[in-house]
């Protein structure tokens, strides 16, 4: 299909095979190394939860274990598997009796990775066939029930109590919304373990655990069936834990996930190499299941200016993809980020924004985009907020975006209330019936404001992916070149559950997870 932005393909395939190597070359890195998290994913695939008598993870006390004997380099698996030639305990009572000093897995005789590895195939298979069975039962919900046109309207709710938010999610899916981002707890990205169970308190959103995702799957699934349509359901795999989180999202079903390392070492200061490690295991998860990522670009438009560093926006985009390729996740599952978020005193604005949803579509014409609204100009003024939310909904329908987080008339207030968010999804669904096929009929002036737009961006952001595969990324996150953040690729947080992987390490999940195996 010929570009309405008259891009330069060539360009595009310059910049893409730049994103290609510089992904490549970290993975390189990610391959030789492991972290906690990593292995706690592991050790929770295998099907060990619960927590013990001071409320401690179980997964955490057995990798604590193997970490403070300096076993990690050998991987959960080895252990594990190990331990239950040696004691012929499955892996939930491995992890109860370590919780209780009753067992300590580095002090029994070791077997052969390889024994090791055989041992726990059937219950790696066990696991892997009860993600698929999610998979399959999201597929049967799409065939009979259905869903909503894209752009999918895609609300949050953030009270802090599980229950609560049920009511609230319920609500929204009857007033019209598709998707349902239950917004975590503040700070809960930097706890290095997942609390467990239900919880009722939360400031600025509701913990992350598997019981509060199975409790909304449950509410979801009851209201999708009511009002015909099958509703999504999104978290966060992202932080200290985001490949817990991600494996937890698979078994509980959740369709939608936040998942971007550069999200956490910019925003959060997570430490740089254990976060992109904690990535890949992470997106090899999400793509068997076929959950749709959401990655991060956004975020950098609230610390730097949106009309000056879009580039860097579509050169994390481009990163972003090619990441998910080594992950073995399908175009249909990038939801690939950006933003409404420059300032609305620019004479022409709206056109640069257009320019740039455009853009998007037409380098990933395949992938679930995600749009996010305007918040870092958002002033309190309602009746402003609204037309600047109804702007967005605008170029939203008018590109063809996929995922598209409304915005809402109190933003800069408070987190949404009820009404708020009706409110928003009647300005969302006037507009999109309205103009529905408008990106149909609109054709862009030769060598216009819009088409020069989307061309400087395009083309600035292919010398800067340049740059990074020259200097690599780690050098290019220490200098600040995304979000105008610098970050120290020895600092941050969570440095110290990083290591490097010993001779015979395996993980049986990321490699029958890749291959496809059933």
């Amino acid at each position: 299909m010929k570009s309405k932005l008259n891009l330069d393909q060539a360009v595009i395939t310059e910049a893409r095979a730049y994103a290609a190597s510089i992904a490549r070359n970290m993975q390189e890195f990610i391959e030789k190394h492991t972290t906690v998290s990593t292995e706690r994913t592991v050790v929770r695939l295998l099907g060990v939860d619960g927590v013990d008598d001071v409320e401690t993870p179980l997964p955490n006390v057995l990798v604590d274990q193997v970490k403070d004997a300096g076993g990690l380099p050998k991987g959960m698996a080895y252990w594990i598997g190990n331990a239950m030639i040696q004691t012929g305990l499955s892996p939930q009572e491995i992890a109860e009796k370590t919780a209780l000093g009753e067992l300590d897995i580095t002090k029994l005789p070791l077997a052969s990775a390889k024994d090791a590895e055989e041992k726990i195939k059937p219950v790696v298979a066990e696991s892997l066939a009860r993600i698929r069975q999610q998979t399959e039962k999201r597929n049967e919900y799409l065939r009979t029930i259905g869903e909503g046109r894209r752009p999918y309207i895609y609300v949050i709710v953030a009270t802090g109590n599980i229950y609560e938010d049920v009511v609230q999610a319920q609500a929204a899916a009857r007033q019209g919304a598709d998707i349902i981002a239950v917004i975590r707890t503040t700070a809960q990205s930097l706890l290095d373990y997942v609390p467990y169970g239900p919880t009722t308190e939360g400031f600025g959103g509701t913990y992350a655990t598997q019981e509060n995702f199975k409790i909304m799957r449950k509410a979801l699934d009851e209201v999708g069936e009511e009002v015909g349509r099958y509703i999504r359901l999104c978290n966060y795999s992202s932080g200290m834990c985001m490949p817990e989180i991600a494996a937890m999202g698979a078994i509980e079903r959740l369709d939608v996930m936040l998942n971007d390392a550069l999200y956490g070492i910019l925003f959060r200061d997570i430490n740089m190499q254990r976060t992109l490690i904690d990535q890949f295991f992470s997106r090899v998860i999400i793509g068997y299941c076929g959950i749709i990522f959401n990655s991060g670009e956004d975020n950098y438009l609230t610390t730097a200016d949106a009309y000056e560093e879009a580039h860097t926006v579509l050169a994390s985009q481009f990163i972003n993809e090619q990441f998910a390729v080594l992950a073995n996740i399908s175009e249909g599952q990038m939801g690939l980020g950006h933003a409404f978020e420059m300032d609305p005193d620019i004479e022409n604005g709206f056109l640069y924004e257009l320019a740039q949803a455009i853009m998007a579509k037409e380098i990933f014409p395949n992938a679930s985009l995600k749009y996010m609204p305007p918040t870092k100009f958002m002033t309190g003024n309602i009746f402003k907020g609204n037309v600047q939310d109804a702007l967005f909904n605008l170029i939203a329908v008018w590109s063809g975006q996929s995922l598209q987080l409304l915005g809402m008339l109190t933003e800069a207030i408070h987190t949404p209330h009820m009404h708020d968010r009706y409110l928003a999804i009647e300005n969302a669904s006037y507009i999109f019936n309205n103009a529905r096929a408008l990106g149909e009929e609109v054709q862009f002036k030769e060598g216009g404001i819009i088409q020069q737009r989307a061309q400087k961006v395009l083309a600035d952001a292919a010398v800067l992916l340049k740059t990074i595969e020259k200097e690599g990324l780690f050098y290019t996150i220490e200098q600040g070149k995304f979000g105008g953040v610098k970050r120290a690729r020895d600092g941050g947080k969570g440095l110290a559950g990083v290591c490097a992987k010993a001779e015979g390490y395996f993980n049986p999940f990321i490699s029958m997870m890749l291959g496809g195996e059933k």
